[in-house]
């Protein structure tokens, strides 16, 4: 009995391996047939975080729902998504050894250059020689050896009234075309305007374009080759000067009104392009707006002007202009949408950190996530304002 029952196990531990053994053998090939299946980008990924309030829908999507890469033959073929487009010398960036402006490529800017050029240049100089020329006069013609007994004259009515009226119109003529063009720099965008939300971060920025399905763009200064790490990108001619190309440049279309909304996630940045013109604060808690056309296709840069920290200097912002059609091409590589052309934008751009940002909707997704579906909800969380003094400068940054 004791041999009969020492074979029945033998018996069945080689059945029970047997049982094992066909199933590794399954198991492998399904799992070789998952390593070698194509990687679909978002269409395998997790599903996309929970939707934010009703009328938010400029959330940017997170990483683990990154819309898929552009098609190798689509238009979008530089490293960044955006177009192989190199920078022009002269344009769009500072120049070595050049006095003035940048070439200005916005309406409001090619204003603003010609009165600087033709009104206060003018103007300053010709104030400053004046006040030159009278104080060496003075020196000279009421010097002690020419006038030994000094004059004791107190009043002179003539003079009076020229050195009083002659100041009230020279800033009579420079506040007429300055109050212009300060009302043109805050005319609001007209219906149909491309809306870009530019976010300030401790030491880079991330865009995101509401009206075009929420996607986010993170940009970061491009190193030396002499500074960067193993696997990283070093900058080349072909993105840009020093100190000024970034890893991802944010694309506009030309010819179509920009809607510019500016905020940040930690301290005060202030978002500035000397090519468009355009220099609005990043402040934590509170929107900016401001509104632009740009004219001419082409690359330009700028950086934040705004003393923000230790790498301060190390923000750059690189803006690829190109046709409408291209720009839409770019828009659906990313994984965006085209809105009704000439609707009015009906999106809300919540603060970061406040209800419906991204940090907060990601933050939702991961509670769901970790609890379940809540069921039988038949009434809708109330919405909360949020002021600038309780602003918890969440990242904002969903999709890094």
């Amino acid at each position: 009995m004791r041999i009969l029952g020492m074979r029945g196990l033998a018996i069945a531990a080689g059945l029970a391996l047997a049982s094992l053994g066909g199933v590794a053998g399954q198991a492998a090939p399904a799992s070789q047939a998952a390593a070698t299946a194509p990687d679909t980008g978002a269409a395998g990924a997790a599903p996309q975080a929970a939707a934010g309030p009703a009328g938010v829908s400029n959330t940017a999507p997170t990483s683990a729902a990154a819309p898929a890469t552009a098609n190798p033959s689509s238009p979008a073929l530089a490293e960044d998504g955006g177009y192989a487009m190199a920078p022009t010398p002269g344009v769009g960036q500072p120049t070595p050894g050049t006095v003035g402006l940048q070439p200005q490529v916005t309406k409001n800017g090619v204003f603003a250059h010609w009165m600087h050029n033709a009104i206060l240049m003018p103007t300053i100089t010709a104030v400053s020689l004046l006040v030159l020329a009278l104080l060496f006069w003075v020196v000279f013609r009421y010097r002690r050896a020419a006038n030994p007994v000094p004059s004791k004259t107190s009043h002179n009515t003539v003079i009076e009234i020229i050195w009083t009226l002659a100041p009230v119109i020279i800033l009579v003529l420079i506040a007429v075309p300055s109050i212009g063009l300060l009302s043109a720099q805050f005319k609001p965008a007209p219906a149909g305007a491309v809306t870009i939300k530019a976010i300030g971060n401790q030491w880079y920025w991330t865009y995101q374009y509401p009206d075009n399905g929420g996607f986010e763009v993170t940009a970061n200064m491009l190193k030396e080759a002499k500074d960067v790490g193993a696997g990283e990108r070093a900058r080349t001619d072909a993105d840009g000067p020093r100190l000024l190309a970034t890893d991802n440049r944010i694309v506009l279309p030309v010819g179509v009104p920009i809607r510019l909304i500016t905020t940040a996630n930690d301290v005060i940045h202030s978002w500035a392009v000397p090519a468009f013109w355009i220099k609005l604060d990043a402040i934590p808690g509170r929107l900016n707006e401001t509104s632009f056309t740009i004219d001419k296709p082409g690359l330009y840069f700028g950086q934040c002007s705004e003393l923000c920290g230790a790498r301060h200097a190390f923000m750059p912002i690189a803006v690829q202009a190109v046709s409408p059609a291209q720009f839409a091409a770019w828009v659906r590589a990313k994984g965006g949408s085209m809105p009704t052309p000439g609707q009015a934008s009906d999106k809300v751009i919540p603060q970061p950190g406040a209800d419906g940002s991204a940090a907060k909707v990601e933050e939702a997704a991961e509670t769901a996530n970790a609890t379940g579906p809540v069921e039988n909800v038949t009434t809708a969380a109330p919405a909360t304002t949020q002021g600038a003094t309780s602003n918890p400068a969440g990242a904002g940054n969903a999709g890094l």
